[in-house]
């Protein structure tokens, strides 16, 4: 059976479960299309988070990142599991206690002000919308491949499932397809790691194989022949990095901080019964997630390898394109390869110098893995399917986070306080259907700045909602003049770093360039810095905030019990 067959039946069945999965557990009230009625299995919890954390961006760039940038992608790998990990102890069990399961929610409460709530509803939604684009392009490109549709097409297919089961079902209908496709997606990232292990170097686990010596009797180490192809075609030393270390700490640190902040998540931990039931699905999503981050550095190594392998030939002379295997020219027809025969000879040829006549886009890297390796086409088939349900689950998650920050934050609490329970459930389900035609069309047309406005994204979270949490937990003098003053002077300052180097003169983003050498990626840790201060600074000459919010705060301080998600 081909490829296209086995992807259709495959990516069909899944499709056809996550409806199924819908239909059974459909929201009846705005409990359960808010937080799934605060029901659900820690250990089932663990994974539909660890689902919803796991994007598009994990399950296809990460690797891709890694395997071009070698060490100096390490800082992506490091910055996200961090965030996950500085979510679950620092923020979650406390918003929990304090009983609010949005972000804006949190930051309107606790510090007693509506136009804190209405702007935190806004950093939401714009954050959120960046991402949500980002994954049904990445539908588009799986389908595009896979299933021989354009990229227009497979965006429709994925907002039609999407709108399916987040409408139907909101977080309840959400939480158990995440379940199901966390389980498709990590079948999906292990199996095809497993067999190149296999292959490459005698190793069942990928992330023994990674640091193992190759089976072909040469004796070499993996990373030793990676780093000797890296310095012989004119690419860094895969191992090395070529950042500064502050650069390093604070790209890190920014995305540590930015992703902690990721509504999407913080919601999860409003979807079991009791605090002490989140905190053992944080340990649980951890141990979901890392299976595939762990194994991330392995795919990208073993993908690297094989794709110089196959391009340059067994004598790192070129490969006739006529005797090209099969993998460059499927890709070719989607546009994320291509090749231009600068000498005449036929032959393609990939390089870190002028010798170069091959453009590879690196989200390709995991997709492409199996059949590079050529491995089984019912592999190739389960890691489109795992693509599309990374990309889903995300997408899912981020625009329930837009449809409850709409009907519940700003129309409920602010612009329409009495409308019904079977109203508001209205509006959420209305404000679904928009934000998925929304995203279909920035999937479709994604506009020429997607790729810096995540970095805008992972800044903006970072300068704002991070600092606002953590000193809406943690200080009880912390009043709505010093958050306020605050969030505004990180977001400004953030906000006109990234555009001055990313928009106005992305000629001048050069290490020479930076303030104390900080690029862009990581300048939200630097508006977090100030945020904190300009925060602490503006509170400590301002009255304390009111007692009874003072008392709030020494009560979630301490967060026992149940925590019940609360919508006044």
């Amino acid at each position: 059976m081909d490829i296209q067959t086995l992807t259709f039946l495959i990516v069909g069945a899944t499709f056809a479960l996550y409806i199924a999965i819908a239909i059974w557990s459909r929201a009846g009230s705005t409990h359960d299309f808010y937080v799934a009625g605060g029901g659900v299995n820690p250990v089932a919890n663990g994974m539909a988070t660890a689902a919803d954390w796991m994007s598009a961006a994990s399950f296809i760039s990460m690797a891709g990142l890694i395997s071009f940038m070698g060490y100096d992608g390490a800082v992506y790998l490091m910055g996200w599991t961090g965030g996950y990990v500085l979510l679950a102890l620092c923020l979650a069990p406390y918003l929990r206690k304090f009983g609010k399961f949005t972000v804006p929610a949190f930051i309107g409460d606790r510090y007693y002000s509506n136009t804190a709530r209405t702007v935190a509803v806004i950093c939401a939604v714009f954050v959120c919308f960046t991402y949500v684009a980002g994954q049904m392009r990445g539908v588009g490109v799986v389908f595009s491949r896979f299933l021989e549709v354009d990229i227009t097409t497979g965006v429709i297919i994925g907002m039609a499932i999407v709108f399916f089961y987040a409408v139907l079902g909101g977080m309840k209908g959400i939480t158990y397809t995440q379940v199901a496709q966390y389980c498709v997606l990590i079948c999906a990232y292990l199996v095809p790691a497993i067999f190149i292990s296999i292959m490459m170097t005698g190793h069942v686990i990928p992330q023994i194989g990674f640091g193992a010596e190759l089976n072909d009797g040469s004796g070499t180490y993996l990373l030793d022949k990676l780093d000797g192809l890296s310095t012989e075609l004119g690419f860094a030393e895969y191992t090395s990095g070529t950042k500064s270390t502050i650069d390093v700490f604070f790209i890190t640190a920014a995305l540590m901080v930015g992703t902690a902040g990721l509504p999407h998540v913080i919601v999860r931990f409003f979807t079991v019964p009791k605090v002490r039931d989140a905190r053992k699905s944080a340990g649980w999503a951890l141990l979901f997630i890392a299976l595939l981050y762990t194994t991330a550095p392995a795919i990208a190594t073993f993908a690297r390898v094989n794709m110089i392998d196959t391009i340059n030939g067994p004598d790192a002379q070129g490969t006739s394109y006529e005797q090209a295997p099969s993998w460059i020219s499927n890709w070719e027809s989607t546009g994320l390869i291509s090749w231009e025969d600068k000498n005449g000879d036929g032959k393609m040829f990939y390089s870190g110098d002028e010798r170069n006549e091959m453009k590879i886009d690196r989200d390709i890297m995991v997709l492409a893995n199996p059949e590079i390796a050529d491995l089984p086409a019912w592999v190739i088939a389960l890691v489109a399917a795992g693509g599309i349900a990374a990309a889903l689950s995300t997408s899912a998650g981020l625009l329930l986070v837009i449809s409850t920050s709409i009907s519940h934050d700003l129309l409920k609490r602010n612009l329409m306080p009495h409308i019904t329970d079977r109203q508001e459930l209205r509006y959420a389900r209305a404000a679904s259907a928009v934000a998925i035609c929304i995203a279909g069309y920035l999937g479709i047309n994604p506009p020429g700045f997607v790729a810096q406005v995540v970095a805008f994204a992972f800044g903006l979270a970072a300068s704002s909602f991070f600092p606002a949490i953590i000193l809406g937990i943690f200080s009880k003098r912390m009043n709505k003049e010093g958050a306020i003053a605050g969030m505004i002077s990180g977001i400004t300052f953030t906000a006109l770093y990234i555009i001055y180097f990313k928009f106005i003169n992305p000629a001048a983003n050069t290490p020479d360039n930076w303030w104390f050498g900080i690029s862009p990626e990581g300048i939200g840790t630097l508006g977090m810095i100030l945020n904190f201060v300009v925060a602490s600074a503006v509170a400590r000459f301002t009255s304390d905030a009111p007692k009874d919010v003072q008392e709030l705060v020494a009560n979630i301080r301490f967060p026992k019990g149940a925590g019940e998600a609360s919508a006044h």
